[in-house]
């Protein structure tokens, strides 16, 4: 494998972890069994949900790396869902993916249209009444998720999905592209949490983290891959 791609489950301070057939399902192979069914369910990756700021913070290389990964979602034929801003990283990876003949759905609350200014030439767009139902269309609309650089909210959005994998809710993939490192922080925090027990063994979280944006949509075309292959094999030979 490379260096920029890694399945990581909190189960010690290493930075990866052992591959397991539940990786590319985003659950733990530890999940409580009446969870393990959604495990059999891994659906055919075609729109992706990028979680991402409204800024395009101050390198350079975040609104490069949002351009590059809306620019492979349209090649790849992946549909982007966003939510629904002109401004920042969301309308830098939202421009790419039209750019390059995608479709983008945005879905943005109507308290946040004028102030995010909400991209008009998307494919699709909801104007919906508040922050939940952006949430939760988001997730229904989506077969995976992808979070870029950002702030609080990106944060709120990325831990969410992080919560419902640990809890077994669902088992859509989720990678973290921890561009220049800027995740770092976040994940290890996440290794704190586990040493000092308060992510209890059984419900570690799982994710994959992509150091370079490149290797994204290879890790997404593995999961998807991994349905009739076996997780580990899928995900070794794209590698």
């Amino acid at each position: 494998m490379t260096s920029g791609f890694h399945i990581r489950g909190l189960k010690s301070e290493r930075t990866s972890a052992t591959l397991t057939p539940a990786t590319s399902t985003g659950l733990d192979a530890a999940t409580p069994a009446g969870h393990q069914a959604k495990m059999n369910d891994i659906r055919k990756i075609e729109r992706v949900c990028v979680y991402c700021g409204s800024s395009t913070g101050d390198d350079p290389v975040y609104a490069h790396a949002a351009e590059t990964l809306g620019a492979a979602l349209a090649h790849e034929g992946m549909e982007l869902v966003f939510g629904g801003g002109s401004c920042g990283l969301m309308g830098a990876v939202a421009r790419a993916t039209l750019a390059q003949g995608g479709k983008v759905t945005g879905i943005i609350p109507s308290f946040l249209d004028e102030r995010e200014i909400a991209l008009s030439s998307v494919t699709e767009l909801e104007v919906v009444p508040d922050m939940h139902t952006r949430k939760r269309l988001m997730f229904e609309k989506s077969d995976a998720f992808v979070a870029l650089p950002g702030g609080i909210g990106t944060l709120e959005e990325l831990t969410e999905q992080l919560t419902w994998i640990q809890l077994g809710r669902h088992s859509k993939p989720l990678v973290i592209a921890d561009i220049g490192g800027f995740w770092k922080p976040l994940l290890s925090l996440f290794a704190h949490m586990h040493n000092a027990g308060f992510i209890r063994p059984g419900y570690e979280v799982r994710y994959m983290v992509a150091e370079r944006i490149e290797d994204v949509i290879p890790m997404l075309r593995a999961t998807r891959v991994a349905k009739s292959e076996g997780e580990e094999t899928a995900i070794e030979k794209h590698f």
